[in-house]
């Protein structure tokens, strides 16, 4: 009896603890509202606060690990956790409980958005897409204080933004990211304050270590895969000719080579969707509001998209393939990148070139206010007061911090749906 209860603890004491991080990740996809940076105030509190599974440090290393990859930020860091608590297991429970509430409720909202428009009208669109502007303005504004501080973060974000803009090419992102962090790499730029947000921070020599129970022939095989898929899946989407692998290679694209998450996705996205024409801009900017008002990661943008039809032919499967496609590639980055942290992490280099990628992201996100304002202020080529009116008001709630961004997005869609029928009412 002895020997049999020796043999089943650890696989019920294992599958015990990987329900327990998918039920408290579950638990936060439904109430983590606020972005990427609320998110890891939320999992510190969770998880080192209340539960201790690790300790401040193991904390730190873990969220510079992330900050120091491409992918969603705050997602990656979930599936960190998870994984230091119950393993590669544990590591797809966090994942899929932090993402299933916002993504199922962003393919409801793609669903419903037509019978919404036919009962209130396109109101609460131009709301939602005002919003949606609002969101951005703060965002750009933010990260670059953070991330383009000095003359050369400044020159990085601007030649982003001239190329982005100039350049209409699903490719331009990438290609941008590539030569910054080639470019930051090789500068070296002695006024760069040494606290740089991008840059991880100090862990302890005697610090407790993170728990990392990926063997080394696991993490090789993950960046094996993760570059199949990068390379593989543009020349499958050509050769066959089929909408379907090209919109999920240019989502998994958009995850591939994006770093920070949250906002910083919408220049690979809207270069994928909305400058090939497969999606509408009040569409594109409608849903990117809609996720404001959601739970959990941003970057569940992409279920949206997949259910819209944005990706052909829409509906439930491609809702939960654009998903997937979209936190694979930092999933795959961060099994890889684990059991080899330690090797690389002090190498002055590499912090240099996610310098220069983090100020390129400024410029490309800047790039997306940009199309952001005309396809809400100005629609046809004319200025709409009442867009301009709802950005004005939703800005001035986010920059108070009094209101969350959820309710902003949710009173903008209100404000704009009352004002069309009041003008409908008016013009009978």
């Amino acid at each position: 009896m002895r020997a049999g209860r020796s043999l089943r603890n650890p696989d019920s004491g294992q599958t015990g603890a990987v329900f327990e991080v998918f039920r408290i990740f579950l638990l936060l996809g439904l109430t983590s509202f606020g972005g990427p940076t609320a998110h890891i105030g939320y999992f510190r509190t969770a998880f080192v606060t209340r539960k201790r599974w690790l300790d401040d440090r193991a904390f730190g290393e873990l969220l510079a690990i992330c900050q120091f990859l491409p992918g969603p930020a705050s997602s990656q860091l979930g599936m960190g956790i998870g994984l230091h608590r119950a393993g590669l297991p544990g590591f797809v429970a966090a994942w899929l409980g932090f993402t299933l509430p916002s993504a199922v409720l962003m393919g409801l909202f793609a669903a419903g958005a037509p019978t919404i428009a036919a009962v209130l009208g396109s109101g609460w669109l131009v709301g939602l897409v005002a919003a949606a502007v609002a969101v951005v303005v703060h965002a750009v504004s933010g990260m670059a204080r953070t991330f383009s501080p000095d003359r050369l973060g400044f020159a990085f974000a601007v030649l982003a933004f001239l190329c982005a803009v100039l350049v209409s090419n699903p490719f331009v992102p990438a290609a941008v990211i590539a030569l910054a962090a080639a470019i930051g790499a090789c500068v070296r730029n002695e006024q760069a304050p040494s606290t740089h947000a991008s840059e991880p921070p100090a862990v302890a020599s005697g610090s407790a270590p993170l728990r990392v129970t990926i063997r080394p022939g696991v993490a090789i095989a993950a960046l094996a895969v993760f570059t199949a898929l990068l390379a593989g899946l543009p020349v499958l989407a050509s050769v066959s000719g089929s909408a379907m692998l090209s919109g999920i290679d240019a989502t998994y694209r958009a995850g591939a080579l994006v770093f920070g998450g949250g906002h910083t996705v919408l220049p690979a996205l809207e270069a994928a969707f909305l400058d090939s024409g497969t999606v509408s801009s009040s569409d594109f900017f409608a849903g990117y509001g809609a996720a404001q008002a959601m739970p959990g990661p941003l970057f569940t943008f992409a279920s949206y998209l997949g259910a819209s039809g944005a990706i052909s032919p829409g509906g439930t499967l491609t809702a939960i393939l654009a998903t997937v496609a979209i936190f694979l590639p930092g999933a795959l980055l961060l099994i890889g990148v684990l059991p080899f942290w330690a090797r690389v992490r002090d190498i002055a280099a590499v912090h240099r070139a996610l310098r220069g990628v983090n100020a390129a992201v400024v410029g490309l996100l800047a790039s997306a206010l940009y199309s952001a304002i005309g396809s809400s202020w100005f629609p046809h080529g004319t200025p709409d007061p009442l867009a301009i009116a709802v950005s004005m008001l939703a800005l001035a709630g986010i920059v108070s911090r009094r209101i969350p961004p959820w309710a902003v997005v949710l009173a903008s869609g209100i404000v704009g749906a009352a004002a069309d029928a009041v003008l409908r009412v008016l013009q009978r």
